[in-house]
């Protein structure tokens, strides 16, 4: 019971996989203008990362030394055309925003590494906690940042408008804001972890 507590909450806070691995930063980094898009972004990568570790947690034993990155590129990438199809399907509007990126989870290195390092060496209850776990806090950080730059570019989160847009600073929706947001988030996460 300690281990899948600890392989559960691995992801939220000491591997968090923005603030701590400072993985899969195109996504991070181009998807959060808004906590809205954050969040579905995050989602996608965690319905993909819980999918793919369970599947090449089951299928490990069958897959050859010689072909394991190619084989888990293909089972991730099925993943990720499922979660296009549905988002398509039953998302447009959110598909249309982050349509361009939805793809690129089959590269993120956040997918594949927990692939390598986690689904391929476990079990299947403790491969679909490590992919919960990183999953959440892929999709925490995301909708952190997404609000963040949404609250100070336009003034609100979430469609909640909490002060008037004239005061907002439009450089926070744009990339360089990216960049500004994540540094201070990421510094002031890493200095409440160090105490």
């Amino acid at each position: 019971m300690n281990n899948a507590l600890k392989t559960l909450t691995n992801g939220l806070l000491k591997e968090n996989p923005t603030f701590g691995l400072v993985l899969g930063m195109c996504p991070t980094l181009a998807t959060t203008t808004s906590a809205e898009n954050g969040m579905f972004m995050g989602l996608a990568t965690m319905f993909v990362l819980i999918c793919s570790n369970v599947a090449i947690s089951l299928l490990k034993n069958l897959i050859p030394d010689k072909v394991r990155i190619p084989a888990f590129i293909v089972v991730i990438a099925t993943f990720v055309t499922m979660v296009q199809l549905i988002m398509q399907a039953y998302l447009p509007d959110i598909y249309a925003v982050l349509g361009l990126f939805i793809p690129l989870i089959v590269v993120n290195c956040i997918v594949l590494g927990r692939a390598e390092a986690f689904a391929a060496k476990n079990n299947v209850g403790l491969s679909a906690l490590d992919g919960i776990g990183m999953g959440l806090g892929f999709t925490c950080s995301l909708t952190l940042i997404g609000a963040v730059r949404e609250l100070l570019g336009t003034g609100c989160v979430f469609g909640a408008h909490l002060y008037s847009d004239q005061y907002a600073a439009l450089i926070f929706v744009l990339a360089p804001g990216a960049f500004i947001c994540l540094a201070y988030l990421m510094a002031a996460i890493q200095k409440l972890m160090a105490k």
